[in-house]
């Protein structure tokens, strides 16, 4: 990669919002690690086409509320203008800051991901958003959301029994420490010379100044 700049660039956009933009690297130690294949490496499948030229990585939780706002609201218009058109793809992370639920659900996810539906799975979970800690996240919704994707019942509930996935997701939210992650949701969008971080469910208009920077 080539050089990266450290910049804050704050927004502002109708009311003054605590936004901002960091060009990576943080510390220099994490050069290696933020590099094209190492962030993509290990996460969720896919949105979009592989050759796509700029990539957005999402580090969420699934109890998180601005989690749940970005994929109820600007997703969809990045997924229609962006993801389906090629010019941008979409991995997600996970990063399970809302305690055991969160580990759950996001074990849950791929375990859906091993009969090919982690995206359909991934969307049932925030369709079903029921807030912060408040227990809706249970083996029974777990199940109910398998069962609404049609994943087969007795596979899926093998590899929570047997909490396949758990080291994996907790390897996903040590990484996003190491390399400055610290909330939920934060985005990575980089292409092959430059990484840009957005802190929280920013506003459209933010990932649209991104997407024209890179």
């Amino acid at each position: 990669m080539s050089k990266f700049y450290l910049l804050v660039i704050p927004i502002v956009i109708g009311i003054i919002a605590g936004s901002f933009l960091v060009f990576y690297p943080e510390p220099e130690d994490n050069s290696e690690k933020l590099t094209v294949s190492k962030l993509i490496e290990n996460g969720s499948p896919v949105m979009g086409k592989n050759n796509a030229p700029i990539t957005i990585l999402e580090w969420g939780d699934y109890q998180c509320t601005f989690c749940y706002k970005f994929h109820q609201n600007t997703l969809d218009v990045i997924n229609e203008d962006f993801i389906k058109t090629g010019k941008i793809k979409l991995v997600f992370k996970d990063f399970p800051l809302n305690g055991p639920d969160s580990l759950l659900a996001a074990e849950a996810s791929y375990c859906a991901e091993d009969q090919g539906k982690y995206w359909q799975y991934h969307n049932e979970l925030y369709k079903n958003w029921g807030g912060e800690r408040t227990g809706w996240i249970t083996r029974n919704s777990l199940d109910s959301f398998a069962i609404t994707v049609n994943l087969d019942l007795d596979m899926f509930n093998k590899c929570l029994d047997e909490h396949k996935y758990q080291n994996k997701v907790n390897e996903l939210y040590e990484f996003g420490r190491e390399i400055g992650i610290d909330a939920t949701p934060s985005f990575l969008v980089f292409n092959d010379e430059k990484i840009i971080k957005i802190r929280g469910n920013q506003p459209l208009e933010v990932f649209l100044k991104t997407f024209d920077e890179l």
